[in-house]
């Protein structure tokens, strides 16, 4: 009995090292989400209409841009020194806010105590095989992931939400307040991202405090 037990924990130790072998980390890499909202999305002004959210890594740094016409939002993020940028372009005004230290911890809380729960529904997306779990906020919020294993991101943090996800997110829908919004892959590229991408602006926007 003792030697099966064993040989069992030997074989389930060899496919979970199979496992984190096939997976491939990408440091650099661009990917554009084409954005959903549901039927109960009123408001025709909101950033999630008509929009398109595009994820930029490179190494430890991330941005992401959230863009509709009249409207731009970027986030810049630098997991080494876990800090963050938000930049807002509405019209012609702009605007800058710097998250780090007890800030960006804040954020960080609102992804405590997650409620994570591995579902059996999945579904193939821009050619890669993908497994599906929801997790369910503090706050209410519900989030439906698809997700493949056979890569994923050095910054996983494009929602924060995803950190501790096994794998690259290509699929996800956010219902809050009953209202959903589904953010769906498109492509994935492997070109290099310059650098200058990450860059703050130096000048030309109006400073706002979180």
């Amino acid at each position: 009995m003792q030697r099966i037990f064993i040989w069992v924990l030997l074989v389930k130790f060899f496919f979970i090292c199979q496992g984190l072998i096939a997976q491939r980390i990408v440091a650099e890499c661009t990917v554009d989400f084409r954005v959903q909202p549901d039927s109960n999305w009123k408001d025709a002004g909101s950033p999630d209409f008509n929009a398109i959210k595009r994820v930029f890594i490179k190494g430890n740094d991330l941005r992401i841009d959230m863009e509709n016409p009249g409207f731009l939002q970027s986030l810049i993020y630098d997991k080494a020194n876990q800090q963050a940028t938000v930049l807002r372009i509405i019209g012609t005004n702009k605007f800058i806010t710097r998250l780090e230290g007890n800030d960006w911890q804040q954020e960080l809380k609102k992804y405590d105590s997650m409620q994570v729960d591995y579902l059996n529904a999945y579904k193939n997306i821009i050619g890669y095989d993908c497994k599906s779990l929801s997790l369910k906020l503090k706050d209410g919020t519900d989030y439906l992931v698809y997700y493949t294993t056979s890569i994923a991101p050095s910054v996983r943090e494009f929602e924060l939400a995803f950190k501790d996800i096994p794998g690259f997110v290509l699929q996800y829908s956010v219902t809050r307040h009953n209202h959903r919004v589904t953010y769906q892959a498109t492509r994935i590229s492997f070109s290099p991202v310059p650098a200058s991408r990450f860059d703050e602006p130096t000048k030309g926007f109006r400073i706002l405090q979180k």
